[in-house]
């Protein structure tokens, strides 16, 4: 079943023009009503008109108001099997309260980018990266993180990867890069400068381009050749990046479990090699 459609809304919201508002306002305030409306009739009620209402669904990457509302129609038939709301972390807030709020965001944050995730923009990164000559992942701060995990999971099935933290590496390693090769940017906001720029001259190299970034239109998701989108619904008032870094690290899972299934048991082949060395050296007998 089609889903997604309040989450595309929630998250475009700040991002669209006014008229365009009224109507995804009225949608997020009366989803229940809308699934039974005309374009007319929706534009009527919210105050927009039918052409602002026909340019929010392509602004949501839909194919049209009838896509709109299947999916809209699927998120209320959902509704309670998602998590609860996301929830902020109030002041004094208790350990029970904290423990359950952040467990239930990262859920919901998770839930929510299955919703909207492209199977097809999935099916060609993982073509691209299984087969890559050499893979290289970028990312600055907590996405650096992500791009270290990604670069673990990938060598463990003999995968050629670099996550380098010097931003001076990245970019070298980027203009090192042939057709051959794919590049993997990892930003949240989709506006990291030195990611952007190791896109561009990874480009430039010929290289294929993969980025993940939030919902929506950004600099980066522009620039590269599949952009992959997630979502998670943070406040401005976090020490760090919470369920935004545990969706794109679910992105990294699908990603790694679908290149090692195209070749199963020579992944299997390493892994064990790995695991097994690993155990040797580093594990107290």
């Amino acid at each position: 079943m089609l889903r997604g459609g309040l989450s595309r809304i929630k998250e475009s919201l700040n991002r669209i023009n006014p008229s365009e508002r009224n109507a995804a306002q009225y949608i997020l305030d009366h989803p229940e009503k809308m699934i039974e409306m005309t374009v007319s009739e929706l534009a009527e009620a919210s105050g927009s008109s039918p052409s602002a209402i026909i340019r929010l669904c392509k602004n949501l990457g839909l194919k049209g108001y009838q896509d709109l509302k299947l999916r809209v129609a699927g998120d209320l038939q959902n509704l309670g099997t998602n998590g609860d709301e996301y929830k902020e972390i109030s002041p004094k807030s208790d350990i029970r309260t904290i423990i359950h709020s952040v467990s239930n965001n990262n859920v919901y944050s998770i839930n929510e980018t299955l919703n909207i995730l492209d199977a097809d923009k999935i099916e060609q990164a993982v073509d691209w990266l299984a087969k890559a000559g050499r893979i290289d992942f970028y990312g600055a701060g907590a996405s650096q993180l992500i791009a270290q995990d990604a670069q673990h999971k990938f060598m463990r099935i003999n995968k050629p990867c670099t996550a380098y933290s010097d931003a001076h590496l990245q970019l070298t390693s980027a203009v090192t890069l042939t057709e051959k090769d794919v590049a993997v940017a990892f930003s949240y906001s989709g506006e990291t400068t030195q990611v952007i720029e190791c896109i561009k001259a990874a480009k430039e190299r010929g290289a294929k381009t993969i980025g993940i970034t939030r919902y929506g239109t950004n600099e980066l998701g522009r620039l590269v050749d599949v952009h992959i989108e997630t979502l998670s619904s943070e406040a401005d008032i976090r020490s760090a990046a919470t369920s935004s870094r545990i969706v794109q690290l679910n992105v990294v899972d699908i990603l790694y479990i679908a290149v090692a299934s195209r070749s199963y048991e020579e992944s299997l082949r390493y892994l064990n090699r790995s695991r097994k060395a690993l155990q040797n050296s580093f594990r107290i007998k």
